[in-house]
Formats: structure tokens, C-alpha cells, sequence
């Protein structure tokens, strides 16, 4: 078993509250089936997104394709179809198409008009507005973000392998 198996196995025995144990009954069985169903969809979503960030970040259908052991064009039909994101009203929006190469600029751009992100999507983010201005951070994921936390930063969201940091300037947007 690989370390990241490894890893994710853990984190399934613990989320379905399994203790250590040799022997267990069905209502744990069933717990761990559960468990899993969540981590495979969660792994599914960094997939996601990990293909979204490759794509944005300049690699090409072939290479992602060769990655996953399937052809470029089989990689950009699983991958490749998702629609962009529709506007959502005045008070929340989504920004984009972004890459990763221009995303943080647009970010500065609309953190002073009062968006902070919320949800990053497919080279998108959900943006919601206030009355004051923000400013955005992106790191790499990681656990502990006390450093960041401690500086005045909060989660706005997690897109893998990123996650994105909102801070609230504390000044007005200019009307």
C-alpha cells in the first residue's frame, strides 16, 4: 500500500469513528462504506480541479492524458466539458475565465471593489460583495494555517492544490 493509500485510509477509519478494534460488526461496515463513498468523491473533486489547474496552468490535453494512462482525447472528453458558471446577481458573481497566471491579478482587481472569493470553479471564482475592500492570498495546500491566521488571513476557499486566503482591508470601496 502506497503512503497516500495509506494516508487515506486512515483518514476513512477515523471519519467513520471505527476504533482499533480486530473485530467489527455491521454498523461499523457500513460506517466505512460510507466514509469511503465521501473520500472517493472528495478525491474525485481534487481530480477535478487538479486537471482545471494543469489546464490553467499551460499543460496540454496529451499531457494530462498521459498522467492518467489515457489518450489526449480521452483525457479532454472526461475533463474538458464542464461549462463555466453562471452569473449569480449583485451581491455575489463569479470572476472569470481566470488562469492561474492571471487569477490573483483579477483578484486584486476585485478585492477593491469589494469581492473576496468564496468558491473557485472551473478557471472561475464565486465572488461576494461587501462594503469593504480585500485582498487575496493563494498558497499551496497545506494543514496548519496559524501563521496566515495569526497575520488576520482566513479560508476563502479550497480549490487543489491551492487555497485561497481572504483578508478585509477595513477600507470602504470608493463609490
Amino acid at each position: 500500500m502506497t503512503d497516500l493509500a495509506d494516508a487515506v485510509g486512515r483518514a476513512v477509519i477515523s471519519a467513520a469513528g471505527v476504533d482499533g478494534a480486530e473485530a467489527i460488526g455491521v454498523r461499523e461496515h457500513l460506517a466505512l462504506i460510507a466514509a469511503s463513498a465521501r473520500a472517493e468523491d472528495d478525491a474525485r473533486a481534487i481530480l477535478l480541479r487538479s486537471v482545471a489547474a494543469a489546464r490553467a496552468g499551460g499543460a496540454s490535453w496529451a499531457l494530462i492524458g498521459g498522467e492518467l494512462g489515457m489518450s489526449r482525447q480521452a483525457a479532454q472528453q472526461r475533463f474538458g466539458g464542464v461549462s463555466g458558471p453562471e452569473d449569480v446577481g449583485d451581491a455575489e458573481r463569479w470572476l472569470g475565465p481566470v488562469t492561474a497566471f492571471d487569477e490573483m491579478a483579477e483578484l486584486e482587481i476585485a478585492g477593491r471593489a469589494g469581492w473576496h472569493t468564496v468558491e473557485a470553479g472551473m478557471l472561475a471564482h464565486r465572488m461576494v460583495r461587501t462594503a469593504t475592500q480585500w485582498e487575496h492570498r493563494r498558497i499551496l495546500w497545506r494543514g496548519s494555517l496559524a501563521s496566515e491566521e495569526a497575520e488576520g488571513w482566513r479560508i476563502g476557499c479550497r480549490a487543489f492544490p491551492w487555497i485561497y486566503l481572504i483578508r478585509d482591508r477595513g477600507i470602504p470601496v470608493a463609490s
